[in-house]
C-alpha cells in the first residue's frame, strides 16, 4: 500500500519554481526512498502557467490567485518563490497563520523581515526554512546551523553574489572596465537590466544579515550593516592588487570583535593563495571560522535555477521527513533557540580594524612620496608594500600601498590629511585588505 504523498503548493513558477517542480517529478523515487513516501506539488500559483514550459504541470492544480491557494490549498508544505518584500511577507505570514511549514529562497525578505517572520513561526510552533536564501545550491545554512553548532563561530566571510563575482573576474582576466564587464554579464543573463542591488552590495548584504544571525545568535540586523559596491573598482586597482599578490574580490564579511560584530560589505584585497581568491566566474564561496574546527570552506554554484531548486528541495524534504515521523522540526530557524537570540553591538565600520590598500595619483614631484609616509608615520601606520609609478606622458604618478592592520577611523584621517597635500589629485582609491591567517 502506498503511502500518503506529502502535498506541496509554490507559489511562483519562474526559474527556480520550474525547477522545483522538475526536481521533485525527476527524483521522484530516491526522494521517496529519502523520506519514506511520495512528495508530490498538487498547487501551484501562476499567473502565467503558459511560461511553465519546462516543467510538467499534469495534476497540478494552477491558482491565478496565490492568496487563495494559501487560504484555500490542502497542501503540507507551502513554497514562497515569487521574491519581494511586500506580497511575499504577507504570504508568508498568512501561511504561518494556518499553520504550515513554510520553504522560501527570498533573502531580501528574511533580511528586512526575518525578526517578524521568525517570531510568528515561534509563536505557532511553526517551520520557516530557507537553504536557497543565500549561496544557492550550496548548503551553507544547515553547514552553520546544524554541522558546527558544537562550535563558537568567529567569523564568516565570501563571496555571496555571483553577478559582481562574474565583473570582476571579467576584469582580472581581460582587463575590461566594470561598464563592459557589467555589459557582459548583461548579455548573458548573469546580471539584470537594472543591476543596482547587485554591484552597489545590497545583494550581499541581505545575505549577510542571515550568516551573522546564524552565526552569532543575534536578531537579523540588515540595516547595520556597512555596505559598498564594486563600481569604484578600476583595471588599475585589478592589476597594482596582482603585483602585491592579490585579488580584489565582494566579500560579505561578520566578524565577532569584543563584545559586539563586524558587519561589512565591500570590494577587499585577498591574498592570492586563500581560497576566496581561487573563485572565479559566478560562483560562490564562503569560509567559516569555528573555535574547535578552524577554517572550513564551502565553494559552488551560488545561483542559477536548477541549484537553488536543490537547496529549496532539499528543505522540502527535511520538513517531509519531520512530518512523516510526526515530530515538530527540531533545529530552530536561526541555530539558537528563540528565546535566547542576543542583540549585539555593531562595530561602526570607522572602528573595524584591518589592513587597507590605498592607490594615489599624485604631481610629479621630487619628495612626494616622503612626505606621504611621514603623514602615515604620524598616525602610527606602518606600511607593508608600496609600489611608485612613474607618469607616462602627461600622466600623474600614481602611488599604491597597503598599511598594516589599524582600526579605519585611523587610516581615515591619515587619507584626509594626505588629501590636502597640494601635489596629491583629487579621487583617492582606498579597500580594506582581509588575510584569513
Amino acid at each position: 500500500m502506498m503511502a500518503t504523498p506529502v502535498r506541496v503548493g509554490v507559489i511562483g513558477l519562474g526559474t527556480v519554481g520550474q525547477g522545483v517542480l522538475r526536481l521533485l517529478h525527476e527524483n521522484a523515487a530516491e526522494i521517496t526512498r529519502r523520506v519514506g513516501r511520495p512528495v508530490i506539488v498538487t498547487d501551484a500559483a501562476t499567473r502565467t502557467p503558459s511560461r511553465a514550459r519546462d516543467c510538467k504541470l499534469d495534476g497540478i492544480h494552477l491558482w491565478p490567485d496565490a492568496q487563495r491557494l494559501v487560504a484555500e490549498a490542502e497542501v503540507d508544505i507551502l513554497v514562497e518563490l515569487i521574491g519581494g518584500t511586500g506580497v511575499a511577507r504577507e504570504l508568508t505570514l498568512a501561511a504561518i497563520a494556518r499553520g504550515k511549514p513554510v520553504v522560501t529562497a527570498n533573502k531580501a525578505l528574511l533580511a528586512e523581515h526575518g525578526n517578524e517572520i521568525f517570531g510568528a513561526a515561534a509563536a505557532k510552533g511553526g517551520v520557516v526554512a530557507f537553504e536557497a536564501a543565500v549561496a544557492g545550491g550550496i548548503p551553507i545554512i544547515k553547514a552553520i546551523r546544524e554541522g558546527l553548532a558544537g562550535n563558537v563561530i568567529d567569523g564568516v566571510a565570501g563571496i555571496i553574489n555571483g553577478t559582481c563575482n562574474y565583473i570582476l573576474t571579467q576584469m582580472a582576466a581581460k582587463g575590461q572596465s566594470f561598464g563592459d564587464a557589467l555589459a557582459d554579464a548583461q548579455r548573458l543573463g548573469y546580471a539584470e537590466a537594472d543591476p543596482t542591488f547587485d554591484v552597489e552590495g545590497v545583494d550581499a548584504a541581505h545575505k549577510l544579515a542571515i550568516l551573522a544571525a546564524l552565526a552569532f545568535g543575534m536578531p537579523l540586523a540588515f540595516d547595520a550593516i556597512a555596505v559598498e559596491g564594486i563600481t569604484a573598482v578600476t583595471p588599475q586597482d585589478i592589476e597594482i592588487a596582482k603585483v602585491f599578490g592579490y585579488r580584489i574580490k565582494l566579500l560579505g564579511i561578520a566578524k565577532r570583535h569584543g563584545g559586539g560584530v563586524e558587519l561589512r560589505v565591500h570590494p577587499t584585497l585577498v591574498p592570492d593563495d586563500a581560497l576566496l581568491a581561487k573563485v572565479d566566474g559566478v560562483l560562490n564561496a564562503v569560509v567559516v571560522h569555528g573555535n574547535a574546527v578552524g577554517q572550513v570552506g564551502f565553494y559552488g554554484r551560488g545561483a542559477g535555477g536548477d541549484a537553488t531548486a536543490s537547496a529549496v528541495v532539499a528543505d522540502i524534504l527535511d520538513i517531509a521527513r519531520a512530518l512523516s515521523a510526526d515530530t515538530r522540526h527540531a533545529v530552530p530557524a536561526l541555530a539558537y533557540q528563540p528565546d535566547a537570540l542576543r542583540p549585539l553591538p555593531v562595530v561602526p565600520i570607522r572602528d573595524a580594524p584591518s589592513a587597507f590598500y590605498l592607490r594615489l595619483r599624485v604631481a610629479d614631484e621630487a619628495g612626494v612620496l616622503s612626505q606621504i609616509t611621514a603623514i602615515l608615520a604620524a598616525h602610527d601606520i606602518s606600511v607593508e608594500a608600496i609600489l611608485q609609478r612613474e607618469p607616462r606622458g602627461g600622466e600623474d604618478a600614481t602611488i599604491a600601498l597597503i598599511t598594516s592592520i589599524i582600526p579605519g577611523h585611523r587610516f581615515d584621517d591619515a587619507l584626509a590629511e594626505m588629501q590636502k597635500l597640494p601635489f596629491v589629485r583629487a579621487g583617492a582609491t582606498r579597500f580594506r585588505v582581509e588575510k584569513f591567517d
